[in-house]
């Protein structure tokens, strides 16, 4: 079943340029995508587009049912509640530990300290970070606070994870262990879509890969690499 349907749609910035260029794209539930390129192809354009923080000035997106370039601003926290977002630079709030920074997540829907901690408590426990939950953001390395972002994320068990080059921070080794946690997400239902430059991750975990150069789709592979598509 589809989540997400993009059609005809055109994003240029202020400052004329054209970040995306009448783009087409279906993703169905349950999807892992990669989207790839270089530097200013609009994968983060497409990112931002996808949860609102950017409008497109043509065309349509769809996301489980919401028409997201024609959500009213008041409206925007109805499409924020079924996705989660992970950026590259973590945005974790320095003063609140590792346990405030994934339950803050939930306390604008109102539910009780006991859901609240339950919810927490299992987020964390899924990126592997249960014993830190005492932890300032600056006692932790930097895989360790990209888990505790992906935490917040989908703490709220979001039907979709936008991760904006999640792993461009981290040494190898330790991306490869976050993309570890989101392939686990991933398989307890949640869609993922991940813009990245990371060769060696997309080459690794062949999952749906597709390239955007000058803001058009070039390529779309279900099982692909990051060598084969940007040859």
């Amino acid at each position: 079943m589809e989540l997400i349907r993009i059609r005809g749609v055109e994003k240029q910035y202020k400052n004329g340029v054209t970040a995306i260029c009448n783009l087409d794209l279906s993703i169905k539930k349950g999807d892992f995508v990669f989207i790839i390129g270089s530097s200013g192809s609009g994968k983060s354009t497409l990112i931002k587009l996808l949860h609102r923080e950017e409008k497109p000035n043509k065309g349509r997106i769809i996301i489980g049912g919401i028409d997201v370039a024609k959500l009213k601003n008041k409206k925007v926290y109805k499409l924020r509640r079924k996705l989660g977002v992970v950026f590259q630079d973590f945005k974790l709030l320095p003063r609140m530990t590792v346990y405030e920074n994934v339950a803050f997540a939930l306390e604008i829907f109102g539910l009780s300290k006991d859901e609240i901690r339950k919810k927490t408590i299992k987020a964390l426990e899924l990126v592997g970070l249960k014993n830190k939950v005492k932890q300032f953001p600056d006692q932790l390395s930097g895989g360790e606070q990209q888990r505790v972002a992906i935490a917040r994320a989908i703490v709220n068990g979001p039907k979709l994870l936008l991760c904006d080059e999640p792993t461009g921070n981290l040494d190898p080794d330790t991306s490869f262990g976050i993309m570890k946690v989101l392939e686990v997400i991933n398989k307890m239902g949640t869609t993922v879509v991940m813009a990245t430059h990371d060769k060696e991750i997309v080459d690794k975990m062949k999952k749906r890969v597709i390239l955007l150069e000058d803001g058009k789709l070039i390529k779309d592979y279900e099982k692909g690499t990051y060598s084969h598509e940007v040859a």
